[in-house]
């Protein structure tokens, strides 16, 4: 395919966040309520954390947002200039021109929605032991509205787009705007991708992704939220592969493309869920030493198959380049990677 024809094939909507990302020890996490390996949203109690860790010596800022770092390494994996797009709400702010530029760098075609009162979104990212906990403050992330998506400079995103990614998280923001998207993708015979992205949002915001399941042809998640999902509908499994293949099965809004199901295990291997039938795949494992912390590693996992997915290559293959990307990214703080990818 000429490099002309994949202008815009990706298109991903989201919550862009910069990450503030430092390495913090137990005593931190205890005197904020965070868990190891905790994905929730900020409350009251949690928001002096923020500037405890900006004045941390070893702070780091990333950009972020989990759809944002899909997109952005399946564009890395790409190559190929504009191939992606993104759409997400930022504030008018420093950290706002901050994600501009690094979007930019990236060769991501941004479209981010303005807004004037909140400030851009951030992300406590505290990594104890190579772990991360993520505390999200969406801030302007939170303000997208499907106005900004009914514009006509951005409704040409979604329909120069053959396939469309939004992580779970954006459930909480814009419920409208997905299903704006998952209607057109169903309609037009796109592909349409979502991820389960935390318990919170299989417990919490059950009703709105129910909602938009019937339109999702391939479901990411990892084994937590696998299970978290099957608990809350009841299906009296802890087992991932039998979870995933129900997901899979689940009722579908169009028939032109049927569900699959990928489910990471951290170090455990893939699960793929795919027309009744489950494959497994193993992980490329790392010696603990070479981990420099998980965050952005399930993220990476969706960009690195996306890459290979949108160039029509096999589920063998997308699930390769998926482990191939996340592996280069724990090795790197935050969800960054080098200047050029070495998959073939």
């Amino acid at each position: 395919m000429a490099s002309s024809s994949y202008e815009g094939i990706l298109l991903g909507m989201g919550n862009p966040l910069l990450d503030i990302s430092a390495v913090v020890d137990e005593a931190f996490l205890a005197k904020y309520d965070v868990k190891p390996g905790n994905a929730i949203l900020a409350e009251e109690k949690h928001l002096p954390m923020y500037d405890e860790l900006a004045s941390k010596n070893n702070v780091e800022y990333i950009a972020g947002g989990a759809t944002q770092n899909s997109i952005r390494v399946a564009q890395w994996m790409l190559q190929i200039p504009g191939a992606t797009s993104y759409i997400g709400c930022i504030g008018k702010d420093k950290f706002g021109e901050e994600m501009k530029k690094n979007a930019q760098a990236a060769g991501v075609n941004a479209h981010y929605y303005e807004d004037e009162n909140a400030p851009t979104g951030t992300c406590a990212v505290c990594v104890v032991g190579g772990e991360r906990s993520l505390i999200a403050n969406l801030s302007a992330a939170n303000c997208y509205k499907s106005e900004h998506l009914k514009k006509p400079e951005n409704w040409a995103l979604v329909e120069k787009a053959k396939y469309i990614y939004i992580a779970g998280f954006f459930l909480t923001v814009s419920p409208d705007s997905i299903q704006l998207v998952a209607e057109h993708a169903a309609a037009t015979n796109k592909v349409f991708l979502m991820n389960l992205s935390a318990p919170f949002i299989c417990e919490f915001f059950r009703d709105a992704q129910e909602k938009a399941l019937p339109y999702v042809d391939y479901v990411f998640g990892n084994e937590t939220e696998a299970r978290t999902f099957a608990r809350v509908h009841e299906w009296e499994t802890e087992n991932v592969e039998e979870i995933a293949l129900k997901i899979s099965q689940l009722p579908k809004a169009s028939g032109t493309h049927r569900r699959i199901t990928v489910i990471t295990q951290g170090r455990d291997p893939v699960v793929v869920a795919d027309d009744g039938k489950v494959k497994t795949y193993p992980v490329i494992l790392l010696p603990k030493e070479k981990l420099v912390d998980t965050n952005g590693a399930g993220d990476a996992f969706v960009g690195g198959f996306l890459s290979q997915l949108v160039q029509e290559k096999s589920i063998d293959d997308c699930v390769r380049a998926a482990c191939y990307a996340a592996n280069v990214v724990i090795q790197r703080s935050g969800c960054t990677y080098p200047e050029r990818p070495d998959f073939n």
